[in-house]
């Protein structure tokens, strides 16, 4: 269950800066250079991670140019940090 509003990455070339934040129903939002490109591969780990732990979430990402691995990294994180002490660990 997300509690609380957290971030996870930062806004430096080759990463991207994640917010996870409560809501009655998961979305998304996303920004980046290569938004034709990186969408969707963006929106399905997300939503991966987010159905993951049945969390309801809004999830917003400023895409700096992060690898995959980056990218599923802050997601990951963001989501821990937002489930606050009693967090199942991703």
């Amino acid at each position: 269950m997300i509690i609380k509003k957290a971030q996870a990455g930062s806004l430096e070339s080759s990463d991207c800066l994640v917010t996870v934040e409560p809501a009655d129903a998961y979305s998304m939002s996303y920004s980046g250079q290569n938004e034709a490109i990186f969408k969707r591969r963006t929106e399905r780990i997300a939503l991966e991670v987010a159905e993951r732990l049945s969390a309801s979430a809004r999830v917003s990402i400023q895409d700096q140019g992060a690898i995959e691995v980056t990218l599923r990294a802050r997601i990951e994180t963001a989501f821990e940090r937002a489930m606050g002490d009693g967090g199942v660990r991703v």
